[in-house]
């Protein structure tokens, strides 16, 4: 699934290409796409249909551009799923495939095609919250903020998670915690820290929480740089172009390869569901619980 680097690259090419833009017209190819959207398709076309869209935001993974004119008071937002794509198109590039919505404007260039082989992502307009100059959705307004936001707060973040009674992953992976980090880049802000997936977070000290949220942010922003990560065509910019930062990965998706800093190989653990991928010397399973 997408994390924050690879929806805030998507998030800049919806600055780039949409926002400021009128909405002619609206099709909607599968309703599975708009599921989200409580009144059904039709409203979903019509709410949108002679809106002009606002500047694109993010949330975490959560993408949303404010509408006004018609729309005021309402955003459209959108998630991405396992496989969703939002791509810029020239109305003469043929259909994709897996084309689920379109959205055409009245300056008649390039129209939005949000675009998901598994139709686990989807989009909706929704109210948003009142007086927020963002427009921020009120469905995602509990969802905190992430490390490359400017008013995240780390001192703040840093209380929180020690004050947690959790592990470490878990915690990283906890949404109304901290946004944007998933199973990749929490595999590879533990890797950078030496810290053990299952330690717990009321074991780590101020300092070692610190450098854990600096690794995370450091991570994902030299995955920003190199567009995201991708491991198939299913990730990829409004362009339809894939990442490189799966080559500069030091521990998710290397397992039985020799850790970059001492050697030893990388091990892959079954864990909720996922997998975690850790260096065993580097990174000590915690004395006090069993380690994978």
């Amino acid at each position: 699934m997408p994390e924050l680097p690879e929806v805030e690259v998507v998030r800049r090419g919806l600055a780039n290409w949409v926002a400021g833009r009128t909405v002619a017209d609206v099709q909607v190819l599968h309703p599975r796409a708009v599921r989200r959207q409580p009144a059904g398709t039709a409203d979903f076309a019509a709410r949108l249909t002679g809106t002009t869209l606002g500047a694109a935001q993010r949330r975490g993974k959560y993408l949303w551009l404010p509408l006004t004119g018609t729309g005021a008071g309402f955003s459209l937002i959108g998630h991405l799923g396992m496989s969703g794509q939002l791509l810029v198109q020239d109305p003469s590039v043929p259909d994709e495939t897996h084309l689920r919505v379109r959205l055409r404007f009245t300056d008649g260039g390039r129209e939005l095609r949000f675009v998901d082989q598994r139709t686990f992502g989807g989009l909706a307009v929704e109210e948003a919250e009142e007086g927020d100059p963002e427009g921020t959705p009120v469905s995602i307004a509990h969802i905190a903020r992430d490390p490359l936001d400017p008013r995240f707060d780390d001192d703040d973040f840093v209380t929180a998670l020690r004050a947690k009674r959790t592990t470490v992953k878990r915690a990283l992976l906890d949404q109304t915690l901290i946004s944007g980090v998933g199973n990749i880049y929490a595999d590879e802000a533990l890797w950078r820290s030496k810290l053990h997936y299952d330690r717990p977070t009321a074991t780590l000290t101020r300092p070692q929480a610190g450098v854990l949220l600096a690794n995370a942010r450091d991570v994902m922003t030299a995955a920003l740089a190199v567009g995201g990560t991708s491991f198939d065509s299913l990730y990829v910019n409004v362009n339809g172009e894939s990442g490189y930062f799966s080559r500069d990965l030091d521990a998710y998706g290397r397992e039985h390869e020799p850790c970059r800093r001492c050697g030893t190989a990388i091990r892959r653990a079954a864990w909720m569901n996922r997998s975690s991928y850790f260096c065993p010397r580097c990174q000590r399973v915690p004395r006090a619980r069993s380690g994978g």
